[in-house]
C-alpha cells in the first residue's frame, strides 16, 4: 500500500483500526496514509452525517446496547440519505476475549 501512495496510485479504502501493540486504539487510516485517533471513527459519507451525532451523544460509559442503538440512528441518517443502498446493517462487538459478529438486521425504514 504505501509503495502505491508513493505512486500516487493508491488503493481507495480507508481502513478502522481497533488495537495497536496489544493496546486498546481506534483510529483510521485513509487511502493516502492519514491517520488519526479518536473515541469513535467513520468512513465516507458517514463523517459528514454520522460523525456530528456521534460527538454530541457518544460518551465513554456507553454500553454495548446503548452503542448499538447509537449506530442504529447513526446508519439510519445514512440509509436516508443514499437512496441505492439496503437497510440490512451487521454488528460485531469486540472485546479482550475476543470478537462477536452477530446477524444481519434490518432497520426500519420511515
Amino acid at each position: 500500500m504505501y509503495n502505491r501512495c508513493n505512486k500516487f496510485n493508491p488503493l481507495w479504502n480507508s481502513l478502522v483500526l481497533h488495537t495497536k501493540n496489544g493496546q486498546q486504539y481506534l483510529g483510521k487510516v485513509y487511502m493516502i496514509g492519514i491517520n488519526f485517533e479518536d473515541n469513535h471513527v467513520s468512513t465516507r459519507l458517514g463523517n459528514y452525517l454520522a460523525r456530528p451525532i456521534l460527538r454530541h451523544e457518544c460518551n465513554v460509559n456507553l454500553t454495548f446496547k446503548e452503542g448499538v442503538k447509537l449506530l442504529e440512528k447513526c446508519m439510519r441518517v445514512l440509509l436516508h440519505h443514499d437512496r441505492s443502498t439496503v437497510n440490512k446493517i451487521q454488528i460485531a462487538e469486540i472485546t479482550e476475549e475476543g470478537t462477536t459478529i452477530y446477524t444481519p438486521i434490518s432497520l426500519k425504514t420511515y
